[in-house]
């Protein structure tokens, strides 16, 4: 095996609540992850030189490592002594620095392509232990489907699947460093946090509708504020039909859910006209796991 195409999927958050600040800086959080359709796409060959090139589609994307890709490809290359080298060709389509684990799904693509590949015979298990060295989100982006995630991300538990939608994403022309609303996050008395139990009811019964109107993310108390677009965009997805419109991870990206899909498709044309967004994609609930 030479090459290897694949597939990184995006996620959404259905609730996100972030419990407390723990003393080594990270955030305690109680999250429920949804894989989603939207991909980047991803291309692995293996070249006789013991090093890693990468080349992206988007300028603005490191080629180097910065790249999470890049950092997937090393940890193993190091840890198994790999004598060949890789070249990872990334299409960049999930919107990056947005919520949606674009990065984190890319490394996780990556470290499951090279298992196959150069024959590590990890299992999915031991590949998600090595992800979470990458990023909190890399073990969840490995296992796909949706999940309860606790700790910083990274414990995981398989739920019932989420049931079928549509699924409307919009990022306004904005930026959102995940460090500021963190540090700008308030958890006290005032805080609202998003009901996760209710969600988990909803999914165990599988009614859309029941979990639509418990979404929440507690992240939206800071990120909202300091930039109005995201409610515009969950309002005008509101005014189109959606059964509820929400931030995903800490943004700026928006999704809303939708039970009717010529719905969707009027709301999706309806922003990809407007100057609210400046990315706009119409997608599907994905629930396969690896």
């Amino acid at each position: 095996m030479t090459e290897m195409k694949l597939k990184a999927l995006a996620k959404i958050n259905l609730g996100l609540d972030v419990l407390r600040r723990r003393e080594d800086g990270y955030h305690e959080v109680r999250m429920i992850m949804q894989t989603v359709s939207l991909y980047d796409k991803i291309i692995i060959q293996k070249i006789k030189k013991p090093e890693i090139q990468v080349k992206t589609n988007l300028f603005y994307v490191p080629e180097n490592e910065n790249n999470l890709v890049y950092q997937a490809a090393k940890l193993l290359m190091d840890e198994f002594c790999l004598k060949s080298g890789v070249h990872i060709d990334l299409q960049k389509f999930i919107p990056v620095a947005a919520g949606m684990a674009g990065g984190s799904s890319d490394a996780a693509a990556v470290l499951y392509g090279m298992n196959q590949m150069f024959h590590l015979n990890l299992s999915k298990r031991e590949l998600m232990k090595r992800g979470v060295k990458i990023g909190a989100d890399v073990p969840y982006c490995i296992m796909r489907g949706t999940a309860l995630a606790e700790g910083i991300g990274e414990e995981l538990s398989p739920l019932p699947p989420m049931p079928n939608c549509k699924v409307l994403v919009a990022k306004p022309p904005v930026s959102v460093s995940t460090k500021f609303v963190y540090e700008n996050l308030r958890l006290d008395e005032a805080a609202i946090h998003p009901d996760i139990d209710v969600l988990l009811e909803g999914l165990k019964e599988g009614n859309l509708k029941k979990i639509a109107s418990n979404m929440g993310n507690i992240l939206e108390s800071v990120t909202i504020p300091n930039y109005p677009v995201i409610s515009e965009i969950q309002n005008e997805m509101l005014r189109y039909g959606a059964l509820n419109a929400m931030m995903s991870g800490s943004g700026p990206t928006v999704f809303g859910l939708f039970e009717d899909e010529s719905l969707a498709e009027k709301a999706y044309s309806s922003l990809r006209e407007g100057d609210l967004a400046k990315q706009v994609y119409l997608t599907d609930i994905y629930n396969n796991r690896r």
